[in-house]
């Protein structure tokens, strides 16, 4: 009788199985991994089983075997432990920048690097329908093309775009491309942002990536950015990442207040008592709305004493919304 094709690939369909299908609770016994074998079109003894469990073992597969009610042969550690994967799936699902699909691809891909049975764990934990995510596809190579322009230092062109209400595409100066020497990507408020010098405008900005249309890797040499440029401190400074006019704000704030001046300015910023109840602190900020936001939430809590110009700004949008929703 003819040996079946698939005869030379058994150990590696016993490998396949045993990653797939095992895991500590759920082993397989001999006759069970003959039977799959089988199902495959090839023969197998119960001797050459065990010399091929020994074989992937000396490869570097952790095959163990369990005695007792469910005896059997598994896989125990493997590359992700399964509270790794039901964290990097976490991580994918909360991801706005990326979208519902390319969410639901990752994930099927994860599921892959674990047993069947605890890919259904991971399947719990899916809970992307309700998520918002973004509506461009592409953001998640574009990703990559961003961290390819930065390794290389060149230049970088694309097309840059709002929604409008009929959630269609507006390209902003005229459908132009933008070219920008990127100097860094900065995750901030579930967005990716590019970091960089744009040469039409003679600053540093930054863009949205999942706003980015036709983006390309330039052959031209990145400009270099200003002297001192720190992409971490850019962050820091801005609320959201809207733009704004910088400054040196000086808050007084409750005691209490202290984590979240701490989680907001980082772990860096001096504390000055004021008092028993209140320190002020001195911080590096982009006044923007997103920031006057930030401090209005905060109520009695946090007071913007300085600039002048800052306050008066903020006093005169308190004002504004005051009359605003007078009867």
């Amino acid at each position: 009788m003819a040996r079946s094709p698939n005869q030379k690939l058994k150990t590696l369909i016993l490998q396949k199985t045993l990653l797939e299908r095992t895991d500590e609770e759920h082993p397989m016994t001999v006759k069970e991994l003959i039977d799959t074998l089988a199902a495959w079109d090839v023969t197998a003894e119960r001797k050459s089983i065990y010399d091929d469990l020994e074989a992937l073992r000396a490869f570097g597969l952790d095959i163990q075997s369990r005695k007792g009610k469910t005896p059997g042969w598994f896989v125990g550690e493997r590359p992700f432990e399964l509270p790794e994967l039901k964290l990097l799936v976490d991580a994918v699902q909360s991801c706005k920048f990326i979208t519902r699909r390319k969410s639901d691809s990752l994930i099927r891909k994860l599921e892959g690097l674990t047993s069947v049975h605890q890919a259904r764990q991971l399947q719990r934990q899916v809970y992307v329908e309700r998520r918002v995510k973004t509506m461009n596809e592409s953001v998640y190579y574009s990703i990559d093309k961003l961290h390819a322009a930065l390794s290389a230092g060149k230049t970088v062109t694309f097309r840059y775009f709002e929604y409008n209400v009929h959630k269609e595409k507006v390209f902003r100066r005229a459908g132009r491309r933008y070219s920008v020497s990127p100097y860094g990507l900065i995750w901030n408020s579930e967005n990716y942002y590019l970091v960089g010098w744009d040469g039409a405008m003679g600053e540093v900005r930054h863009y949205r990536v999942d706003k980015m249309a036709e983006l390309a890797v330039t052959c031209v040499p990145a400009e270099g950015g200003p002297e001192g440029f720190d992409v971490a401190a850019y962050a820091a400074k801005h609320f959201g990442m809207f733009s704004g006019r910088e400054g040196k704000l000086r808050l007084r704030c409750e005691n209490p207040m202290v984590g979240v001046v701490l989680d907001r300015f980082g772990q860096d910023v001096m504390l000055v008592p004021d008092g028993e109840s209140h320190f002020t602190v001195t911080v590096d900020a982009v006044v923007s709305p997103q920031f006057f936001g930030w401090l209005f939430g905060l109520g009695p809590g946090v007071t913007l004493l300085s600039p002048d110009w800052a306050v008066e700004d903020f006093r005169r949008r308190l004002e504004e919304a005051r009359r605003r929703y007078e009867t």
